[in-house]
Formats: C-alpha cells, sequence, structure tokens
C-alpha cells in the first residue's frame, strides 16, 4: 500500500462493497478490501452480500463484482464495478476525501446510501 496513505480519514466517509458469497472473485477480494479498511480506521467500512441484502439492495441490480459505492455523508460520490486490487481501492478512496468530488445524481444510489447508513450505523 501506499507509503503516503493518510492515518485519519473523514468519519463520513463510507466505503461499501457489494459482492456474492458465491463469487470467487469476491471471496479473493475481501482481505483485500480489509486490508484497505485497516489503513483507514476513521472510514466506515462495509461488506455487503448482495443476495443477502437484496432488500436492502431494491431496486438497484447488482450484476457486476464486485461493485463499490463510496458516499461522503449521505451524498454518493462513486458506484460502480471496481478492479479487485488493493492500489486501486486505496487510490479512490483517498481520491475521494481528498477531492471534493461532486454528488452522483442518481436518486436511487441516494437512497441505497441513506438505507446502508441506517442499517450500519458507524
Amino acid at each position: 500500500m501506499n507509503s503516503s496513505t493518510p492515518s485519519t480519514t473523514p468519519a463520513n466517509l463510507l466505503v461499501v462493497c457489494l459482492c456474492a458469497a458465491w463469487c470467487g472473485v469476491c471471496r479473493d477480494y475481501q482481505p483485500r478490501f480489509a486490508q484497505v479498511q485497516a489503513a483507514y480506521p476513521q472510514a466506515q467500512f462495509v461488506w455487503l452480500d448482495v443476495e443477502d441484502e437484496a432488500d436492502l439492495l431494491h431496486p438497484l441490480d447488482v450484476e457486476d463484482f464486485p461493485t463499490l459505492l463510496l458516499a461522503v455523508g449521505d451524498a454518493p460520490r462513486f458506484f460502480g464495478p471496481l478492479a479487485p486490487h488493493v492500489d486501486t481501492l486505496e487510490r479512490l478512496v483517498r481520491a475521494h476525501f481528498e477531492a471534493q468530488a461532486p454528488a452522483l445524481a442518481d436518486p436511487q444510489v441516494r437512497a441505497l446510501v441513506a438505507r446502508i447508513r441506517q442499517q450500519h450505523p458507524a
């Protein structure tokens, strides 16, 4: 991991990995996700199985794994598939708390952030 990784991040940074237990790529990625989580203890990291949490995700349909949701506060900043590499995730997390990226306008993704924050409080 990058040696310039900051020791703190905004407490309102939410990083959610949407995966499936049956997915081999997801199983291989989970320890990498945990590695980045350990580097950013102030952020909230959530691992969601799309089948176990189907009601939470509805009406969104996740078809590509892993899919990442990044939010600052209640504003989603990134939602989409992500290459399952530590450096890619770390770079994306760092970029979203260092820069003021615009929020995504999709109301379904905004609603998902609110539901996740409600069911998985920091």
